[in-house]
């Protein structure tokens, strides 16, 4: 018999890159609002400030598979865990847009090997039997990190609001990203304790060490079968040419390649991280006041965790394609209830409303008192008109709360319900099916690869989504996610197979056409 509590607890260290990654992605939309009004950023550079990490992520996911093939996956992710620290150590410190951005493609060179890293890690200790489960330990990590950052925000937030203590109005968002040094340098130490991979061993001729490793983890027999077929596996590969990201477009991958880029592109263009990134900013546009925004983020984090954690206990039992295909419908109606909530809310300041206003000069705003906006692009561009830019940002929650008039449950049952349905889906159901889809030898280039078009996706959707909001309105920018999503519902039903309980090999043979 095998040593099932060892893999689970290879599996839950390792995948704590991906903590840290959903805690630097979420953290950033507690902190966005006040870096923008401190350093006075635009809406070009505010999405910069957001998405340069992903920015980072992608060259640092189209490098990190060949890089661990020669060093180790594990000798990168304890790489990984240092610029995890550097970037929240510097991003605190942080005193100009310039240092600030910086400071954070660091941290996006960091997650970007452990999102590619980490799932590639843990298929690689983990039997065919429960290895969609072990894989989604990452996602499972992932959102913890995007919960713990919410509460921190929110913590954080309300110490800051309070005037008490150390922390205020003024260095709350420094706490917020500082805070992040922490599990940055848990991750560190516990990596030491993790083994080498078994596969890349043997791809290394390091036979005993792999022997050994595989004996601890699976039990003897088991260990006997799996070195075998591992063995069998290189040997086929041996004679062929070095591995490049060429020989990913050979007419033997197209098949897996296809699926691999459609699901890659898929999980971000539907615009996940775009909620998650702006959470905060997403809920101050309800009108709901920037404190309860900072709470609402909150459950967003909470439905995330408990969502994922469902999925986990599905996962080898559905299998990924029911998961995938569920999950993306639910995605494509959830934002069209979130387009129609904000397609339906009118903005308006009344005398009494303005007159609610504090710490404010509110008297430009007469002259648009009594007049009725049927959309927050017409609405919010009065009001920078009649403010001025950096006295809207400033105080653009206040004014919100005072003037739209929308259904905010309506809005937060929309993405709320987005959240559900991603963590059920195109989360975790992702990484585990691109760590099955491709041959043994290609598997750390592709998965790379595959997790460069996905980052470059994802970074686009953060970039644009402040412009997205400001210029064509929320309830467009939402539909526009939906179609996205009726799209990839459709294309995938077509295309998508079957992986769970089969082999890594198994599935070699059956999906790469000679």
């Amino acid at each position: 018999m095998g040593n099932n509590s060892l893999t689970i607890r290879i599996a839950a260290i390792v995948s704590l890159g991906g903590f840290l990654f959903g805690f630097d992605a979420a953290i950033i939309s507690g902190v966005a609002g006040s870096v923008e009004t401190l350093f006075n950023l635009n809406d070009v550079q505010k999405g910069w400030v957001v998405s340069s990490p992903s920015f980072a992520a992608m060259f640092a996911m189209l490098s990190a598979g060949a890089i661990s093939n020669r060093i180790g996956r594990k000798q990168v992710l304890i790489l990984v865990a240092l610029l995890y620290a550097v970037s929240a150590l510097f991003s605190a410190y942080a005193n100009s847009y310039e240092m600030l951005y910086i400071a954070r493609m660091v941290g996006g060179l960091a997650f970007g090997s452990a999102l590619v890293l980490a799932p590639m890690f843990i298929a690689e200790v983990s039997r065919a039997d429960n290895r969609g489960k072990l894989v989604s330990i990452q996602q499972l990590n992932i959102v913890l990190g995007f919960s713990a950052a919410y509460f921190a925000s929110y913590y954080i937030n309300e110490m800051s609001t309070s005037g008490e203590g150390m922390i205020n109005e003024v260095n709350g968002w420094r706490w917020m990203l500082g805070i992040e040094l922490l599990p940055a340098v848990l991750y560190f130490i516990l990596m030491f304790f993790v083994p080498r991979s078994p596969r890349w061993l043997m791809m290394k001729s390091k036979e005993a060490e792999a022997t050994d490793v595989l004996n601890r983890l699976h039990g003897e027999a088991f260990a006997t079968t799996e070195f075998a077929a591992i063995k069998n596996s290189l040997a086929a590969e041996k004679n062929k040419e070095k591995v490049s990201i060429k020989e990913l477009f050979h007419k033997s991958l197209s098949f897996v390649m296809l699926i691999g880029l459609v699901v890659g592109i898929l999980q971000q263009i539907t615009g996940i991280n775009a909620i998650f990134f702006y959470a905060t900013s997403i809920f101050e546009q309800t009108g709901i006041g920037t404190n309860a925004a900072f709470a609402q983020s909150v459950i967003v984090g909470i439905i995330n965790v408990v969502f994922t954690i469902l999925v986990m206990v599905l996962i080898d039992r559905m299998g990924r394609r029911p998961l995938l295909l569920i999950g993306i419908a639910g995605i494509a109606l959830s934002m069209l209830v979130t387009s129609y909530g904000f397609n339906q809310a009118t903005y308006q300041l009344t005398p009494e409303k303005i007159a609610t206003l504090k710490d404010m000069d509110t008297a430009p705003l007469n002259e648009l008192a009594n007049v009725e906006f049927d959309n927050d692009v017409a609405f919010n561009a009065a009001v920078k008109s009649a403010l001025g830019e950096q006295a809207f940002k400033q105080h653009r929650g206040a004014i919100l709360q005072a003037g739209a008039n929308i259904n905010a449950y309506l809005i937060l049952f929309g993405i709320l319900g987005f959240v559900a349905s991603f963590a059920f889906s195109l989360g975790p159901v992702m990484w585990v099916m691109l760590s099955e889809l491709f041959p043994n030898r290609v598997r750390a280039i592709a998965i790379g690869f595959i997790g460069f078009v996905n980052s470059f996706t994802s970074w686009l959707i953060q970039q644009i989504f402040p412009w997205e909001i400001s210029t064509l309105g929320n309830a467009t920018t939402y539909f526009i996610f939906a179609l996205f999503a009726i799209v990839g519902f459709i294309v995938l039903y077509r295309i998508l197979p079957e992986t769970k309980g089969k082999s890594l090999e198994a599935l070699e043979k059956e999906l790469v056409r000679s």
